[in-house]
């Protein structure tokens, strides 16, 4: 009885220093473990001299938040990235979100106390440079604007619209664009700049100012691009381009918040043009599909509307950008082919604060063909749920202020011939035809 008693403690011994050792080798730390994550997910918005409420370059910066940090990471807020990742297409080339296995290695870090761990484990700190650089190459056009704007030390939250003449001449075919802050960077939250053509500058009644060449207008013009801190430069795919017509004006239109000092703003907008006289093979559109009516009535939630919009030709999608304002919840984009399939291409939850463009990976982009509607649906909260809801007990309707609403899904897409729609269609059914059976 002694030696099986004995044996009995032994093994029972073993098996708590192997618990033990399993215990330390899987505990999740800081330093070890969250902080990489934190590099290359986090950093470029939560490093001093940002907009972001707090840094999140050290243990000690990031331990006060840690609970926090573990809710907006499992609610998907943050990083930014609100795409459904349970429907639709889910490959994108500037995605920033964090993986399943990211986000659980952040939440049982916390759920374990947040430990630091070893110092030795730290990676080398993420450097960030003061002045970005173009990712697009030297541009051919800069264009900044004639004056700073000026935040002020203390205000509300500004959505300023600022049109400029670039001074274009000649219709001249884009490769590549990318804007950079160059003054001002930790009070810009976005910027999204639109390309105003000559016949819809004469749509608006706004009156240029002669002595800085800028004109305050209402929300206008096709979508150009965005800048969110941490976005990169748009470089068109290969033999496609956007087209810009002589005379056409940019819009900036900027997110701008106060951070306690007065602050003089200005950014530059590079253009990359492809050689004169060269045309591409795919010209790439941007548009919206709109819903034409909202009608929101006081303290109502989930308010549904929809926009329809037929492709003329078979066309590959490139990307899909919610647009709402206060009001708005989230929106999806879904197709309707002509042979009455219905196919959910994207969803996402939306913040005004964010306003986000969704750019499909190139193997990924949808090939939509012929006669393919495209129908947007945007859901609106007017309640006091809403913390963006300025008037809960408002009725809203569609229009162009903050205040009013909107529901538009913008697209940017190019056109495809019938022979190489049909080319591009078969390339991915023998690219997944190789995958799947490679699995098997």
């Amino acid at each position: 009885m002694r030696t099986i008693s004995l044996s009995v403690v032994i093994i029972t011994l073993l098996a708590a220093v192997s618990a033990s050792g399993q215990s330390a080798q899987t505990q999740v730390t800081f330093t070890k473990d969250v902080a990489p994550i934190f590099q290359g997910r986090c950093q470029i918005c939560h490093h001093p001299g940002t907009f972001a409420p707090m840094s999140l370059m050290t243990y000690e910066d990031a331990r006060p938040w840690a609970r926090s940090i573990k809710e907006k990471v499992l609610m998907r807020e943050m990083p930014p990235w609100h795409l459904d990742k349970n429907v639709g297409v889910q490959y994108f080339s500037n995605d920033i979100s964090l993986t399943d296995e990211q986000i659980a290695t952040i939440v049982k870090w916390v759920d374990a106390g947040a430990v630091k761990g070893n110092p030795a484990d730290m990676p080398p700190t993420r450097k960030f440079d003061d002045n970005e650089t173009w990712q697009i190459g030297e541009p051919d056009r800069v264009i900044t604007l004639p004056k700073d704007v000026i935040v002020k030390a203390k205000a509300p939250d500004q959505w300023p619209d600022i049109l400029v003449d670039p001074g274009l001449t000649e219709d001249r075919y884009l490769k590549g664009v990318q804007i950079i802050p160059v003054k001002g960077f930790p009070v810009i939250h976005h910027i999204r700049t639109s390309l105003v053509e000559p016949a819809a500058q004469t749509l608006h009644s706004g009156k240029l100012d002669d002595t800085d060449g800028t004109l305050e207008v209402g929300e206008m013009g096709v979508f150009l691009n965005e800048y969110a801190i941490g976005k990169k430069g748009d470089v068109f795919p290969e033999g496609s381009g956007r087209l810009v017509k002589a005379g056409t004006k940019i819009n900036f239109q900027f997110h701008l918040h106060s951070v306690g000092t007065e602050t003089p703003t200005n950014v530059a907008l590079g253009l990359k043009f492809y050689p004169k006289g060269y045309v591409p093979k795919h010209v790439i559109s941007s548009t919206t599909v709109s819903v034409a009516e909202i009608d929101l009535r006081p303290n109502t939630d989930n308010v549904r509307s929809d926009g329809y919009l037929t492709l003329v030709k078979s066309a590959r999608l490139l990307s899909f950008q919610p647009h709402m304002h206060n009001r708005g919840k989230a929106e999806c984009l879904e197709a309707i082919y002509p042979n009455g399939k219905v196919e959910m291409l994207s969803c996402a939850k939306f913040y005004f604060n964010w306003h986000i463009n969704y750019v499909y990976r190139d193997d990924a982009a949808p090939l939509l063909p012929q006669g393919t509607v495209l129908h947007s649906i945007s859901w609106h909260d007017n309640t006091a749920g809403n913390k963006f809801n300025p008037d809960p007990d408002a009725q809203i309707t569609w229009g162009q202020r903050t205040v009013d609403e909107m529901g538009s899904a913008w697209i940017s897409w190019y056109y495809m011939s019938e022979q190489d729609y049909k080319k591009e269609v078969e390339e991915r059914k023998a690219a997944q035809r190789i995958l799947t059976s490679s699995r098997e």
